[in-house]
Order: C-alpha cells, then structure tokens, then sequence
C-alpha cells in the first residue's frame, strides 16, 4: 500500500466523502466503523442524482463539482463513495486535485472478490453507467488474470432500497431479484460485487437468489484501505457534517436506513 497520508494540522482535517445521493451513506458508515475518531464531510449531489443513468461526461462534471466542494472545505482525502463516479471519473479528480488522495470504491471491491473467488467466475451488479464503463470488469481482471466476469446492471434495486422494499419475503422485491440474477445463477458464479451503494440494503434478497455465492460489499473493501492509509487516530468520537444539493427534507427521511442511525440536520449548497 502506499505511505500513509500527510495531515493537515494533525487530525482536525475531515474526510471528504460524496455521493449522487444517500446510498454513499453505507460508505460513510463502514468508514466511520473503521475510523471512528475521524471528522466526516459528507455530500450527497440529491439534486441531480442518479448518477447511473448520466452520460459520463454528466458524470464527470458532476463528480468534479461535487468534489470542488469538498476540497474548499480543507478535507486531508476525497473518498468517492459513488461507484458510477469511481468507475467513470476516478482518473479525472485524481489529476484535478492532486496532490489530495482521491480513493474510489471500485479497485477496492475488485480486489476483494477476487481474493474471495474460489473459481475465478465473479459476478458484478451495478448502475447502467458503472457497468457501461467496464471498469469493475477490468480492475477484477488486473487483480486475477484469468478471471471470468460477469456483469448486469440492476437499476430498480435502487427505488427498492430507498423506499425501504427489501425485505426478501416480500413479492416485489423477490421477483425484481429473480429477473436480474437468474443470469448470473445461471453463469456459475462463486462471488458477486454489490456494485452500488444502494445494493447492500437489499443483501438478503441478492443472497436468497444466488445460495452459496459470496456477496463483497464495496463500502467495507475501501473503509479498510482508508484506514491502512490513514492509520487510525485516537480520541473520541469524530464529527460527521453532512451537505445536499437539493432539499434536506428527502434525504433526511431516509438516510437513517443508509447510516445505520438518523442524521439529524444536512445542509443546502450549490455546487
């Protein structure tokens, strides 16, 4: 891995995290997890999200304004935690804001399930865009030569996990699954990559569809490398700020089911 992340006056600096909406909560929640004394700035681009079905010049404007943002407001690492935007723009901020850290949910998810496969057969869900643009497929196949991959997009698991429809008994959300998955049930896969922030939520309907396939979730891939970089700061609990583009009123009502407790106040901004 590389060296460790110089700070900005110790750890007072926030880590910038952002997102086209709430599903990049479940990033933040799995790197508050890892590194519980650090400070948070979180967007969620609720204006125009979804990423996923963006062309990826929208994408990659959005994605540098969105990061523009955080940037001005002193953050020591940008966390993408959108994976349209890592699979489409990562390359892009990276060069915008170097010499800033810029780590994006992709390579890490790659890696993960290509050290979980058995096989080598790996399956990919994702938006339109992320799966579009090849990256998962390339960076699983830097990380294990030889790996077949096998990826689909699966759009409707978003409205589904925001409305809060992923209980795997319930026969909307059993039937959507069905009709995205039975191709990968039927590819042979060992391993499948949640490819979207959203998709964890829906974590037991994926799995009631493809028993005995190892489910890797992005978020707790790139919470690890994060904290490798960072190395863990210690004190007490860190200050987590949060920032949306449209109204908070949507993105308070739901972002508890993403973070894992309510967040009680997001502010407006214009990016």
């Amino acid at each position: 891995m590389p060296d460790r992340i110089a700070r900005k006056t110790g750890a007072s600096a926030p880590v910038g995290v952002f997102d086209s909406g709430v599903g990049g909560l479940t990033v933040l929640r799995a790197l508050a997890g890892a590194l519980p004394a650090e400070d948070f700035v979180y967007l969620g681009d609720t204006a125009r999200l979804p990423y996923g079905t963006k062309s990826p010049e929208s994408i990659r404007r959005y994605a540098l304004q969105a990061a523009s943002l955080l940037a001005a407001r002193g953050v020591k690492c940008l966390v993408v935690a959108c994976n349209t935007a890592s699979a489409v723009a990562l390359e892009d901020l990276a060069r915008e804001f170097a010499p800033l850290p810029v780590l994006g949910v992709v390579e890490p998810g790659a890696r993960a399930a290509a050290r979980a496969s058995r096989s080598g057969r790996i399956g990919v869900i994702g938006t339109q865009s992320a799966v579009a643009s090849g990256a998962y497929q390339a960076a699983i196949r830097a990380a294990r030569p030889g790996a077949e991959v096998v990826a689909r997009a699966c759009p409707l698991f978003v409205p589904l996990a925001e409305e809060g429809w992923t209980d795997p008994s319930d026969e909307v959300v059993r039937l959507v699954a069905r009709r995205y998955l039975a191709p990968l049930a039927a590819s042979r896969i060992d391993t499948l990559v949640l490819g979207c922030t959203h998709y964890p939520l829906l974590g037991e309907a994926i799995a009631a569809e493809l028993p005995g396939v190892a489910l890797v979730d992005s978020a707790g891939a790139i919470a690890g490398e994060v904290r490798e970089r960072l190395g863990a700061v210690p004190g007490p609990g860190g200050a987590h700020r949060f920032y949306v583009t449209d109204t908070p009123e949507r993105f308070l009502a739901v972002a508890g089911r993403f973070l894992g407790r309510p967040v009680p106040s997001a502010e407006h901004v214009d990016v």
